[in-house]
């Protein structure tokens, strides 16, 4: 059966302190508590900045064996530079620790821009530059420039790499954006708000679900009833079936699985809320 992975998008968060982390913890002891409570965690720093490969030791030090870790890209790559002439960027992007994450290094997020239409020649070129593999990624590392201070090609064990794309614009939904994404094995984010367009069309072999809040992004929670129908939706795609009022923009088939692991990140964090959900959901999937 696929694996079901829920956790939160960043862990880092005063409002959590009394509700989800206890007032007594020490701050650099937060990653390891929500890691011990999550099988996964989005790390939002990545978008913002080049990591290092010290802190990103760190992290893989900080989370249990089984653990997955999934990555935002750099917003460098997608709002400055908006896909185009990336491979430089993305040398330096894996070159400064990412790779240190080895086997606890799950899916890479790359998150586009609201203002970013859609343009077919710009993703495919993106697309083909991604790495399918550690090894691919690590090769790629070695052109990075001196941007990147301390550079980490990574652990000798190769395993694949998987991407998500998740868009944020009305141009995207047209098949060509699902036929471009599932050449590449490239999933489609399922990136549900109030501000922005969802879609549940799989371009990949796994599902890549965000849940940002149904009301006010980032800041409402979803509660029982609705965390009850994503629980079921969330089924289905695991046992690679997809529901019968998926909002698709193709008619094509999706990748046949007879499974499929589903990773699931609740970006309400807010009032606590994403931690809260995170467990609920969890517990109505998984069991306590």
């Amino acid at each position: 059966m696929g694996a079901i992975r829920i956790g939160t998008s960043g862990w880092s968060y005063k409002e959590w302190r009394g509700s989800f982390y206890p007032d007594d913890l020490r701050q650099r002891d937060e990653l390891s508590y929500a890691a011990d409570q999550f099988d996964t965690l989005e790390i939002n720093g990545t978008f913002y900045r080049l990591t290092t490969p010290k802190a990103c030791r760190e992290w893989y030090q900080a989370a249990p064996r089984g653990f997955r870790y999934s990555v935002k890209g750099s917003r460098y790559i997608t709002h400055n530079k908006k896909l185009s002439d990336a491979r430089q960027a993305l040398a330096n992007f894996f070159a400064s620790g990412i790779l240190e994450l080895r086997e606890k290094l799950g899916p890479i997020l790359w998150q586009l821009s609201g203002s970013l239409r859609f343009d077919p020649d710009r993703i495919e070129g993106f697309l083909e530059l991604l790495p399918k593999d550690t090894d691919a990624a690590a090769r790629l590392a070695r052109d990075h420039d001196d941007r990147v201070e301390v550079a980490s090609h990574g652990g000798e064990e190769n395993h694949r790499l998987r991407h998500a794309l998740e868009v944020r614009h009305d141009s995207y939904l047209v098949p060509e954006t699902a036929g471009i994404l599932r050449r590449h094995g490239v999933a489609l984010a399922f990136s549900h708000s109030s501000e922005w367009p969802y879609l549940e069309e799989i371009t990949a072999g796994y599902v890549y679900l965000r849940l940002h809040g149904p009301r006010k992004l980032y800041a409402s929670e979803y509660g029982e009833e609705s965390l009850r129908n994503w629980a079921d939706r969330i089924e289905r795609w695991r046992s690679g079936e997809q529901p019968d009022d998926a909002r698709r923009i193709s008619d094509a088939k999706p990748p046949p699985r007879k499974e499929r692991d589903v990773y699931v990140y609740f970006d309400n964090d807010a009032h606590g809320h994403a931690p809260r959900e995170a467990a609920e959901l969890r517990d109505m999937l998984l069991g306590g």
